[in-house]
């Protein structure tokens, strides 16, 4: 079965997050609501020139299909770590490992949100704080609607 429209590795999750690593990388070398119609709209399918560059994704843990959140830490105040259930996919390798981009709107109160509800996603930007997961510990993915995160 395939979920994605470019890749069949057997991972649904995976190949969905290559698909979007894939469109991302085409707009920046730098680090309906649908996974499809985010990808569309991200790519200017729908409207060209649009200035999306990320879809922001949620991901769920297999066993349990709650909500994975990943912590980071900025390299400019190693005391200040903070979660987020949000991410910016940056690449994805062929084991199924993916480094992702913690997303988090500026200045949000909520160092440590306890669920995806509770973080502000009005504007959700980039952080530069990555972090490599196993694609193979996860079940379900969420897509937002594509964004500006620059």
């Amino acid at each position: 079965m395939t979920c994605g429209g470019k890749y069949d590795s057997g991972n649904c999750v995976s190949d969905i997050l290559r698909e979007i690593a894939d469109a991302q990388s085409d707009l920046l070398n730098d680090c309906v609501t649908s996974c499809e119609q985010s990808i569309a709209d991200l790519l200017g399918d729908t409207s060209p020139s649009n200035g999306l560059d990320t879809v922001p994704v949620i991901l769920y843990c297999k066993g349990t299909c709650k909500p994975f959140k990943g912590y980071g830490v900025p390299a400019d105040d190693l005391g200040d770590a903070f979660a987020s259930f949000y991410f910016r996919v940056k690449s994805v390798d062929k084991d199924n490992c993916a480094v992702l981009e913690l997303l988090r709107e500026e200045n949000d109160p909520k160092k440590d949100p306890r669920s995806p509800v509770e973080q502000h996603t009005s504007d959700l930007e980039v952080t530069g704080v990555c972090i490599t997961v196993d694609l193979d510990c996860f079940c379900h993915i969420t897509c937002l609607p594509a964004i500006s995160a620059f």
